[in-house]
Parts: C-alpha cells; structure tokens; sequence
C-alpha cells in the first residue's frame, strides 16, 4: 500500500483525546508516532511540503506530557527536512464535537468561549479558532509557500483567514 502513495504536500491534524487514550502509551502513538509515520511516508513518496496541528506551547522539553508529546511531534516532523513545514498551534480548538467529551471538556470549552474576546494577550495566541478555520488557514498557507519553517498560532491563522 505504501509504494502505491504519491504526494506533493501532506496535511496531518491527528491526535486524541485522555478519555479515548487514557494509557500514555495509547496517546502518544496517535498524537507523536503516527503523525510522524504519516510524514515520513509521505516525504519517501515525494511530498515537499507537510503541515502539522499541534497545539500553542508545544515544547518537547516540557514537563507536562500534553505540550512535550505536541513538541516532540514537531522536532521529529522538522527534522525530516521537507523543502517546508507549516506548524499550526492552536489554542482551544472551538466548536461541536461528534464524540462525546468529558464534563471537564465540556466546560473548559464554554468557558473558553466566553473568555475568548478577553485574550488578546501574548499576540492573541491562546485564543480559541475552529477546526473549520484551522483547515482553511492550512489550506491557504499552501499556496502561498516562501519559509523554510512556518509556525502560525491564532494571529497568523486569523491573518491568513483575512485574506
């Protein structure tokens, strides 16, 4: 199957949730090793260009294993060296849910909702934007490649949006 994939660019928006991988064996095999299978794959198969979801304040030295699993991601994505890489960072991905979420999810997001308009600190990156957003700006970055390495948050999102 994999010597029949061909590809110019790859789009990568994985990742899970605790309540659906609650082992942190489970979360980092989606939200890292797939992720990064799926870029290798396609670089192997000719895509020069990859664009990654991962979220605002990935680090991969980081203590807390959400922002590390979300950075590791990213330093192991850059190093395979495409011609360029576009890493989004959203904050809270805002808007309905076909999977059933956890009451702490469920709140955080209302919450977050109602405090969005307030946080315009730190360049507006820990506001929330919708997945339907993300893959827009995602989609629009692709055609407008000049960066070696491109890491939007909500700012840079909301600006390509615009145009």
């Amino acid at each position: 199957m994999k010597s029949e994939i061909a590809a110019d660019e790859v789009f990568i928006a994985l990742g899970t949730t605790k309540t659906n991988s609650p082992k942190k064996a489970e979360y980092y095999q989606v939200d890292h090793d797939y992720p990064v299978l799926a870029a290798r794959i396609a670089k192997e198969r000719g895509a020069k260009s990859v664009f990654l979801v991962t979220a605002v304040g990935a680090n991969p030295n980081s203590k807390f294993f959400y922002v590390r699993t979300k950075g590791e991601t990213e330093r192991d994505v850059i190093a395979l060296n495409f011609e360029h890489t576009h890493i989004f960072r959203p904050s809270m991905i805002m808007g309905n849910r076909k999977e059933k979420r956890s009451l702490l999810e469920e709140a955080l997001m209302r919450f977050w909702s109602a405090l969005n308009p307030l946080l315009a600190w730190k360049g507006d990156k820990y506001k929330g934007i919708t997945g339907e957003d993300i893959a827009k700006a995602m989609i629009k970055s692709a055609k407008n490649q000049t960066e070696r390495l491109k890491i939007y948050h909500w700012r840079e999102m909301h600006d390509l949006l615009q145009r």
